[in-house]
């Protein structure tokens, strides 16, 4: 995919180092019960990579080593993996604060039915995505019935205390733009949201967190396809924003892959980025990090743009 998209050309983005790591991103597999349009990942039903047990101790061994304190598990369907419940589980008697990337239609599957009542026992937070309150947007962007599906999701999660002041369990809600464009301002679009989902389907939730389509993966291929990359990247170059570089995501966060190789972000990740100026590293092999430079390239003036973004929204 690197070698399809234009990304090699020489970037002017700003170098930029870490700081201390506080949070590890693992990428549990590429599985998931959905095809996505926006998908990053490029995930889908017939993803067969899949981070096996040992990887997952390794995972763990890390977070031990290096005394990090939240820990964000995604995919694909992270809850896909085999081995789900036991590293949150895990986690979870260490101490850590841990997040499941969850895209809610998963929670009715067959298979899955007790999850979100496992997810409330181990007190995870959940991070769901709902690129939009509407059905035909939903519908659009996911396959059709997913709109239906996160709905029940949402109302079973409310249930369990999921998204009530003062539960301790924490339901955030992520919106992505249908397409080229930059996202809304966030509180506005929060306000929107649950005002619309409570008064439909009485649906509460903590937050919103409104991210940039970054131009990798599937969502790169169809900027590429409709003539729109360019076009994008100029978007995304022309609103970029100096002030966002303190709190993008890289600087405190580390990527992990199905197979325990790290990366400075997620999007790194899929595009198979190396951490820093090293070569492919595993995690096993990550000592001090703290200081060492990002690497970067085009994409990433999509977490600097407009209101910047990051896995917990918007950063300014």
């Amino acid at each position: 995919m690197l070698d399809s998209l234009p990304y090699l050309k020489n970037t002017d983005f700003p170098a930029i180092t870490r700081n201390k790591l506080e949070i590890l991103q693992v990428n549990l597999g590429y599985l998931c019960n959905l095809s996505c349009t926006h998908c990053h990942v490029n995930a889908g039903p017939k993803r067969t990579e899949l981070m096996e047990k040992a990887t997952v101790d390794e995972v763990l061994m890390f977070i031990d080593q290096q005394g990090i304190q939240t820990l964000d598990l995604t995919g694909g369907a992270p809850e896909m993996n085999p081995h789900f419940r036991y590293i949150v589980a895990e986690a979870a008697r260490r101490g850590l604060k841990v997040i499941d990337r969850c895209n809610l239609v998963i929670l009715l599957e067959e298979g899955y039915q007790d999850m979100a009542t496992f997810l409330a026992e181990q007190q995870v937070e959940i991070v769901a995505s709902l690129p939009c309150y509407l059905q035909d947007n939903v519908d659009k962007q996911r396959g059709k019935g997913t709109f239906d599906a996160s709905i029940i999701a949402l109302q079973q999660l409310n249930t369990l205390g999921y998204g009530e002041v003062d539960s301790g369990l924490i339901l955030n809600l992520v919106f992505n733009p249908q397409g080229a464009t930059l996202p809304p301002e966030q509180q506005a679009l929060e306000q929107d949201y649950k005002k619309h989902l409570y008064a439909h389907f009485g649906i509460v939730f903590n937050h919103l967190f409104a991210l940039t389509n970054l131009p990798v993966q599937r969502f790169g291929s169809v900027l590429l396809s409709t003539g729109q990359f360019e076009p994008y990247m100029n978007l995304l170059r022309s609103n970029y924003q100096a002030a966002n570089l303190e709190k993008v995501m890289c600087r405190n966060t580390l990527s992990v892959d199905w197979q325990g190789f790290v990366y400075d972000c997620d999007f790194n990740q899929m595009l198979k980025l190396p951490l820093g100026n090293e070569p492919k590293t595993h995690i096993r092999q990550v000592t001090e990090l703290k200081g060492k430079a990002i690497n970067t390239l085009q994409h990433c003036y999509g977490c600097t743009a407009g209101q910047g973004s990051s896995c917990t929204g918007v950063i300014n």
